[in-house]
């Protein structure tokens, strides 16, 4: 019988098991109280859907607001070019057209007196 352990040496493994089980419970506690509850991590997900929900509201405003003002540049220059077309014509009946018309008359009255 000298193979089998004494009753002492029984109890001092016992208290070693009960020792490290109850390490281990105490570490599955802790590892449990850090975990997230369920509602908790749904919250969460809510809360940060309705962020990006909204940061995307706020990306497409500020794209359609740039789109918008290219188009208001774009009407402007459109209309700046007509002005300066308009201003064109303008100049060439005010000034270009009756000098010709000038220089015609005399070439005319030249030509009719030297006849």
């Amino acid at each position: 019988m000298p193979n089998e352990p004494t009753l002492g040496e029984v109890m001092r493994r016992l208290e070693d098991v009960r020792t490290d089980l109850k390490d281990d419970f105490r570490e599955l506690g802790a590892r449990l109280d850090s975990k997230v509850s369920l509602e908790r991590y749904q919250l969460e997900q809510q809360a940060r859907d309705d962020a990006l929900k909204l940061m995307a509201e706020r990306v497409k405003g500020i794209e359609e607001a740039r789109e918008a003002a290219a188009q208001n540049r774009r009407d402007e220059a459109q209309r700046a070019a007509d002005r300066r077309a308009a201003d064109r014509r303008l100049i060439f009946a005010a000034l270009i057209a009756p000098i010709l018309l000038l220089i015609l008359t005399v070439y005319l009255n030249a030509q009719g007196a030297g006849a």
